[in-house]
């Protein structure tokens, strides 16, 4: 099985021949695409990958694993042991201007030090409804079991969607949502409290915006995740 990495270093590419990989160059033709660590899992909304992504991170996921069972993984897959599943790009706009690319989480959250919003939350025509909260994010599967997982948002298999979980909410009674923000039915935010609101995807800041700023996030593009079928990371 031919492995390119992305992000990794010779450890990783050891643990790969270990596992019974042959590590090639990106450039060239290759099985699978290890992407190692945040900076690479990131890179792959902007420079989509070729073939399915094993992405890899320090500790394990619903959907990645962990960088010291690399070469277990590795092995698994050379052997057959795989599941490939598309996972979603999602896209954040303001007021129709792209802003960014994220493969794991939108978050929209307050600039100032224990300060509060508001934000009324729609998909296609059908109302949400509106929550004070110091933010909310929108996680795909692959960054459902992070921040929005901690805030209290259900973990999600691969094609069902992305999970809309409010931050802190100041009312006890706030619902979280499993939406699909598809490009006819996209996620729209308005922020209806003064104060500046920071925008986040995939853990980069990109501006702030305030009181009736106009926002998106929709389903933009898919990127394809293998795992073995069977792990022990959930």
């Amino acid at each position: 099985m031919n492995v390119a990495v992305r992000g990794g270093t010779d450890d990783d590419s050891a643990a790969i021949a270990v596992g019974g990989g042959s590590v090639v160059d990106e450039d060239d033709d290759h099985d699978t695409l290890v992407a190692v660590g945040d900076d690479a899992i990131r890179s792959l909304t902007t420079e989509p990958p070729s073939a399915p992504v094993l992405p890899v991170t320090a500790e394990a996921g619903r959907h990645r694993v962990a960088r010291d069972d690399l070469d277990a993984t590795v092995a698994a897959l050379a052997a057959g042991d795989r599941r490939v599943d598309a996972h979603p790009v999602l896209g954040l706009s303001h007021e129709g201007s792209a802003i960014a690319r994220a493969l794991r989480d939108v978050t929209f959250v307050t600039d100032a030090p224990a300060s509060i919003s508001e934000y009324a939350v729609a998909t296609g025509e059908e109302q949400l409804g509106s929550v004070r909260a110091d933010g909310f994010v929108v996680a795909t599967p692959l960054g459902s079991d992070g921040y929005a997982g901690v805030a209290g948002g259900a973990v999600l298999e691969a094609g069902t969607g992305v999970t809309v979980v409010p931050i802190a909410p100041f009312s006890t009674e706030t619902e979280t949502y499993v939406v699909d923000p598809a490009p006819d039915a996209p996620l729209s935010v308005s922020v209806e409290r003064d104060g500046a609101v920071a925008l986040v995807a995939d853990g980069v800041r990109y501006g702030a915006v305030d009181r009736g700023a106009d926002l998106r996030v929709e389903r933009v593009d898919t990127v394809d995740l293998v795992l073995p079928n069977r792990t022990e990371n959930f």
